[in-house]
């Protein structure tokens, strides 16, 4: 019997208190002994593990990871990821943030500048870097225990496992370090074509099928001499290797795209039908600068197992369309799965030249695209800003607005926000800029408080106490901390007027037409008899604003986020708010979320949630989200609160 790939890498891990105690559960329940065999003790392990962390058969009730993105997963998942972040992150921010800091002084020295930190400043930076830390982290587990990905459990483990113990890969040396506890430094990025290359390499040391395939490949792609195909003792040899040693070496192998085959546009889209051999569709992309996890064979397999796979291959040097630039993986035929990928950089986001041939594709799957048009739309519009700038020609306030996402996020079709953004913004003085936006004068813009008065137009600046009923005596719509990321949104919300009844019975028929949808976690709330309706109509001020802006540097608890709201003006919402903004707002752009500042209301679980608010792929939503008075929230969250009333 062949050996686990597990086993052949860590031998003890049969004989671990884990896997001991899945064996006892398992055995428990059936009421036979199991075999001492590595193999069978490994994959009774790993199929407790995918039932806890990818839920197969939906049992768990989908909780709020607390990860950046917000992300709805099992909720034994969450508590996984608090155990991760309490050994690998938490106790270590004071010696991050010393090394942080000592990196920056030196960095300082360097350039002929002086810099100290004090204990205040390097506390601040071990919260900063903590929360880099956790974001970096946060990617691997939302990957990883994302169902939609074709990887097997034991696979997921293998990676995730190895992971925690890497740097950021080191590109001169080609190689990842060893990360030591205590380390500011990121976690890899995740690049899916590595890893579908090392899981294929894995599974070659013990499938000869697979071998042949590779060497198939070789052959024919490469006319690789016979002395130098994949054999087994090379296969294993690699499935030997240490994680960080194949993870390389997986990045190694993508390939690279020349800019000359890049600038080419020229090609024809292949479409690979569901259940066809993957073998065509995988040799395809051998070696051809693509971080798609499709390179992979299993991953092939998988994806043309669920539906078509649409390939657009532009010409290579000979003339022919060789080189992949766009992919389309889908459900059946006909239902699109997840948004088109490119090749642009390892986030898959499109390159600029492929978004006029998308869109002509995406004309052939009619209103299945819709999700889609607006990510073409802001693909367009940003190349547009690109050649402006390239030009010197000047960018109107129309522009300005788009590229600092202030009417809506700029959405590409990459794993994270396309890189020009960025690189556009800081390229141009974003104070000069805000002039243009809000069309006034630096003297119309208030940075403190005090300075606030019937002629100003703005306030850009921090957060004090009574800003906020400055704010509403002078009636000020455009309020920043800092611009343009900053912003401050007033919300008008009429509440009550009615029965609670009344009140859940709309809530009912909007879910029931699909309007809006309400998790489990939601609907225990709207259940529960802290949730009150007001029968008298109340027209509230509400203010929208991240935990930064409320002067957290870093996390900050549920307690000290509502202790310093108050300490500014603002008040706890009513409960009944979060619901009826859910109503109000549906126009919310994907994948925005924000949570209510409310008091908790307990859920079917017992912990104490809040409502929040968001949009996916699957619609609008309102959910609950877990609110212990020492939870901690990112930086970056989202709350809203209410305007304290002013006094006449």
């Amino acid at each position: 019997m062949e050996k686990h790939p597990l086993h052949i890498k860590n031998p003890e891990l049969q004989t671990s208190h884990e896997v001991e105690r899945a064996v006892k559960q398992k055995e428990r329940k059936t009421g036979e002994k199991l075999p001492n065999d590595p193999s069978v003790r490994i994959e009774v392990y790993l199929k407790r593990l995918e039932k806890l962390v990818l839920d197969p058969e939906k049992e768990q009730k989908k909780k709020d990871l607390g990860d950046i993105r917000h992300t709805e997963r099992p909720r034994a998942l969450s508590l996984l990821r608090e155990m991760i972040l309490n050994e690998y992150v938490r106790p270590n921010k004071a010696k991050m943030a010393e090394a942080a800091a000592r990196v920056e002084e030196r960095a300082a020295r360097e350039m002929g500048a002086h810099a100290e930190y004090n204990e205040q400043v390097i506390e601040q930076r071990g919260e900063i870097a903590a929360g880099d830390l956790e974001s970096s982290l946060d990617q691997w587990i939302a990957y990883l225990s994302d169902p939609n990905e074709p990887y097997p459990t034991w696979f997921r483990y293998y990676a995730f496992r190895n992971i925690l113990n890497l740097g950021e890969y080191d590109k001169d040396k080609q190689e990842f370090p060893k990360r030591s506890k205590g380390t500011f430094k990121l976690f890899p990025e995740v690049d899916r074509g590595a890893l579908a290359y090392i899981q294929e390499r894995m599974e070659a040391a013990q499938d000869d099928a697979i071998l042949d395939r590779i060497r198939v490949s070789q052959r024919e792609l490469w006319q690789t001499p016979e002395a130098e195909l994949l054999t087994k003792e090379k296969a294993k040899i690699f499935a030997n290797l240490s994680f960080a040693k194949q993870y390389a070496d997986g990045i190694r192998q993508n390939g690279e795209i020349s800019p000359e085959l890049r600038a080419e546009t020229r090609g024809r889209w292949v479409r690979y039908k569901q259940g066809e051999d993957p073998k065509a569709l995988w040799l395809s992309l051998q070696n051809k600068g693509t971080a798609w996890c499709t390179r992979g064979y299993p991953t092939a397999k998988t994806q043309l197992q669920g539906g078509d796979f649409h390939v657009y291959y532009t010409l290579d040097s000979s003339g022919n369309p060789t080189i992949p630039r766009i992919a389309i993986r889908m459900e059946g035929d006909k239902k699109i799965a997840e948004p088109p990928r490119g090749v642009f950089d390892a986030q898959q986001n499109l390159e600029p030249n492929m978004v006029e041939i998308l869109d002509a594709k995406l004309k052939d799957f009619g209103s299945e695209a819709d999700a889609y048009r607006k990510k073409s739309s802001d693909m367009k519009m940003l190349t547009s800003l690109e050649k402006k700038q390239e030009k010197g020609e000047p960018l109107t306030k129309s522009d300005l607005s788009f590229l600092y996402e202030l009417d809506s996020p700029i959405e590409g079709f990459g794993y994270r926000k396309d890189p020009r953004v960025a690189e556009l913004r800081k390229i141009r003085n974003s104070e000069q800029d805000m002039l243009t936006i809000l069309e006034c004068e630096p003297s119309q813009i208030a940075k403190k408080p005090k300075d606030i008065n019937e002629n100003t137009k703005a306030y850009l600046g921090k957060l004090e106490p009574g800003i906020f009923d400055k704010i509403q005596k002078y009636n000020l719509e455009h309020i920043y901390t800092s611009f343009p990321e900053g912003r401050i949104r007033k919300i008008d919300l009429s509440i009550g007027g009615q029965s609670k009844q009344d009140f859940l019975d709309e809530l009912k028929e909007k879910e029931d037409s699909k309007e809006i949808k309400i998790s489990e976690y939601g609907k225990s709330m709207l259940g529960n008899k802290d949730f009150k309706v007001s029968k008298t109509l109340e027209n509230l001020k509400l203010v929208r604003l991240k935990v930064r802006d409320l002067g957290f540097t870093g996390a900050a608890t549920t307690e000290q986020i509502y202790r310093r709201a108050e300490e500014l003006g603002l008040e706890l919402c009513p409960p009944e708010v979060g619901p009826r903004l859910r109503l109000k707002y549906t126009n919310q752009p994907l994948n925005e979320w924000f949570f209510i500042g409310m008091k908790p209301i307990a859920d079917s679980d017992g912990p104490p949630d809040v409502f929040r608010l968001a949009r996916d792929a699957g619609g609008l939503w309102l959910h609950g989200s877990w609110a212990r008075p020492q939870r901690e929230w990112d930086p970056g969250g989202e709350f809203v609160f209410r305007l304290r009333k002013l006094e006449s």
